[in-house]
């Protein structure tokens, strides 16, 4: 819960300064005096979650509020800015948001990441705002001579009842900005809220319907060139030589040459992941002409030895154990069974291994999930101009912040002559977070000293990783002779990493728990995916809890609100990550939203939820198959994410999250053979169309005045075991393995 008041600290305040011909600007460096007091699921430490932040007033009211954070689709361009309209009292219809390009000295946690935008900034945001409103109205008193507590604020306003006037806040800005910074600033209590909690449209949904240019791809400079680049077709192989002088010969074609994006000997940090560092680079006149010289290059590749890759997590050393080889779905496999035979413990409580070895009964089932591409819509593309010791740069990125460092080191141009503007993302999930391409861009464009603009093709951006890990989890619950839950043992492993959350629900409600992990090296690269490891987490674990409540004849939510109440009255363990009544509380309210209980000819119901970045999410999926599909009609959800700042934003964010998830579940999957991604393109890697999207999705936001908490990601892992319980119903058969859709076939074909 927040507070009303905030101190702050001097030196959250950069500066406070007057604009030319009036007005005044507010730099505000927001987290150095209001720290969140936790991290988020990427596991960055605190000090990353800082954020600066301008509010900018003309000497005709206009407010210009500039918004630091990459868009990516989330709404935060929109969202960010509402905190601090809120507390400054503005009209809003009078606000002008600006995307803020990349400005280490006046912004940091500049990105996209862990939910964790609205979350990290509730505070600081309105701060910033309360204090440019109390500054103003410093500045009215002075002019007036009357005391600041009889002047309030309103719409863009400040009036003084006693003597009628009123002047809007351009026309004090510039005596604001000469002003001392207040020690403390009051914050409005939640019910004073005219903004927060009412839906605002998107700042950009007119240029985004119109057409205008907003994202990477559509960026342009006058005399710049375009370029491709050839990456090895298999991981475990690289660069050995290549001939291209039937390239070189084509129309349109500057040069084509090899480059190397990131040096051997660089300590890699925790977002420089890329295993295709060779590479071939083609320049041209157009993208057309590049397209077809690639397709003439003669590449000759070999394998790599074996190596260790130097990390440097956050400031503390890490490394990544590459193996050589090329992998394929039977060595992948026969790797990771090997590892599940020896896993590590993650977490005891009380004797598990007492408990079962008194079981009455053990039940024992194991899921898998293959390796994801992300798929964004817009193909990885950067604008790059290397002039010199400048780079001036243009493009969609998640977290520019954490990539300038590798450009410097790359580039041997100092950090601050490198210029990176941000663009609208079409599709980021966690992709966009790895700017290899980036990197790529500059290093052609230094080659080539001119500007270029680098584009991926389809094929390119989904065999050359970073994908979503291949996964494994085995769930044992032991049964005493009444069905009553006595252990509870699950192994999580993956290629490369174990996707367990070991300290989340059930971890707390068991008095007899233990989890275990384990993972296998691989040179294939995975990275973030939407929601990481809780995507497949939450799949595995809210299928197995649907089976057992089966299995002990209770109905499937009542099943898990005992276990709930149980965590809540007399906890096992103290490392439990979350709040068991929150939790429970948006199964209940997706229980009474979706009617549950109440059967439908026909129709046949699945349920789950799930804890992850800070929020809860609880979901119900309505479905029957009509020849030998399932058609599924509705979806409900039950989120509590603190408190809803634009409703209708977060109402499509979930929605997108519930539509994502539901065609990950049925059809996402790459599979590689000797190392060689299989599918290339969406003529193979199935998406979710149009008509199979839910015919109707209902969310509904639990109601408190709790501090807001992430929504990018949670409403998305729940639904792929909503879906899985429900065509168990319908079917007869549970689904352990993803994607569904094989299943789904054999039994069409049966």
């Amino acid at each position: 819960m927040f507070s009303e008041t905030k101190k702050l600290n001097r030196r959250s305040f950069l500066k406070v300064s007057a604009l030319a011909g009036g007005g005044m600007i507010l730099s505000f460096n927001m987290l150095t005096g209001c720290k969140p007091e936790e991290v988020g699921n990427l596991g960055l430490p605190k000090e990353w979650f800082k954020l600066n932040g301008f509010i900018k007033i003309g000497e005709n009211g206009l407010i210009t509020i500039m918004s630091p954070n990459p868009e990516g689709g989330q709404n935060v361009k929109t969202s960010m800015p509402l905190l601090v309209a809120e507390e400054l009292d503005a009209d809003w219809e009078n606000v002008v948001v600006e995307q803020a390009p990349l400005d280490t000295d006046n912004f940091t946690r500049q990105y996209i990441g862990g939910s964790q935008a609205i979350r990290t900034s509730w505070v600081p945001l309105r701060t910033a705002g309360a204090t440019a409103r109390q500054l103003l109205i410093q500045a009215a008193a002075q002019t007036w001579n009357v005391p600041s507590q009889e002047i309030k604020t309103e719409a863009g306003f400040l009036i003084h009842e006693g003597s009628g006037k009123k002047i809007h806040y351009g026309e004090v800005a510039s005596l604001a900005a000469t002003l001392p910074i207040p020690e403390e600033v009051p914050l409005k209590k939640i019910s004073d809220f005219k903004l927060i909690g009412k839906s605002h449209r998107n700042v950009d949904i007119k240029n985004i319907i119109t057409g205008k240019p907003l994202f990477g791809i559509d960026y342009k400079k006058e005399g710049m060139k375009y370029a491709m680049i050839i990456h090895a077709p298999a991981f475990g192989q690289k660069l050995k030589s290549f001939d291209a002088e039937e390239a070189k010969a084509m129309p349109g074609i500057l040069d084509v040459f090899q480059i190397k994006s990131l040096q051997d000997d660089y300590p890699r940090t925790f977002f420089d992941t890329v295993q295709f560092t060779d590479l071939i680079a083609i320049v041209g006149e157009s993208t057309w002409q590049v397209l077809n010289a690639k397709k003439v290059v003669k590449a000759e590749w070999e394998l790599i030895e074996a190596y260790t890759e130097e990390r440097d997590m956050f400031g503390r050393p890490g490394k990544r154990e590459v193996p050589a080889g090329l992998e394929s779905e039977s060595t992948q496999e026969e790797k990771m069974i090997k590892a599940s035979q020896t896993p590590n413990q993650l977490r005891r409580d009380g004797n598990p291994e007492k408990a079962f070895a008194e079981a009455s009964r053990i039940i024992e089932k194991t899921y898998t999930a293959p390796f994801l591409v992300h798929n964004c819509m817009e193909p990885m593309n950067f604008f790059a101009d290397v002039q010199g010791d400048q780079m001036n740069c243009a493009g969609p990125l998640q977290k520019p912040e954490l990539t300038e460092y590798a450009l410097s080191v790359r580039l041997g141009i100092p950090i601050e002559n490198i210029n990176i503007e941000m663009t609208r993302l079409g599709g980021g999930y966690g992709r966009r977070s790895y700017a290899h391409w980036l990197i790529e861009a500059a290093v052609i464009s230094q080659k080539v000293n001119s500007p270029i603009k680098l584009i991926y093709t389809r094929e390119d951006d989904m065999t050359d990783g970073i994908y979503r890990s291949r996964y494994q989890l085995t769930y044992r619950a032991a049964l005493d002779e009444n069905n009553n839950l006595t252990g509870f043992h699950v192994v999580g492993g993956g290629l490369p990493e174990n996707p367990l959350h070991q300290n989340r629900f059930p971890a707390g409600a068991i008095d007899n728990y233990l989890a275990e992990g384990w993972d296998v090296p691989s040179n294939v690269t995975t990275g973030s995916f939407r929601a990481p490891r809780s995507n497949f987490n939450a799949s595995a674990e809210q299928s197995f809890l649907d089976e057992l409540a089966e299995e002990i004849g209770k109905d499937p939510i009542e099943f898990r609100l005992e276990l709930l109440k149980k965590a809540k009255e007399n906890p096992v363990g103290e490392s439990n990550d979350y709040d068991p009544e929150r939790y429970a509380g948006v199964l209940e309210l997706v229980k009474a939203k979706s009617n549950w209980g109440i059967e439908q000819a026909g129709i046949s119901r699945g349920v789950s939820a799930y804890f992850c970045h800070n929020s809860y999410a609880a979901q119900v999926l309505d479905l029957k198959i009509e020849n030998g599909k399932p058609a599924i009609l509705k979806v409900t959800n039950a989120i509590d994410c603190g408190i809803v700042i634009n409703p209708d934003a977060a109402k499509n964010l979930c929605e997108g999250a519930v539509v994502d998830g539901i065609g990950t579940a049925l059809f996402g999957e790459q599979i590689f053979e000797n190392g060689v991604p299989q599918k290339k393109n969406f003529d193979t890697y199935r998406m979710i169309r149009m008509p199979e999207a839910p015919k109707v999705i209902e969310t509904y936001f639990a109601e408190n005045n709790i501090d807001p908490t992430g929504l990018g990601e949670p409403a998305y892992p729940p639904v792929f075991a909503a879906l899985a319980n429900a065509l168990y119903k319908s079917t007869g058969e549970r689904f352990y393995k993803q994607p569904y859709i094989h299943q789904l076939e054999n039994q069409s074909n049966s």
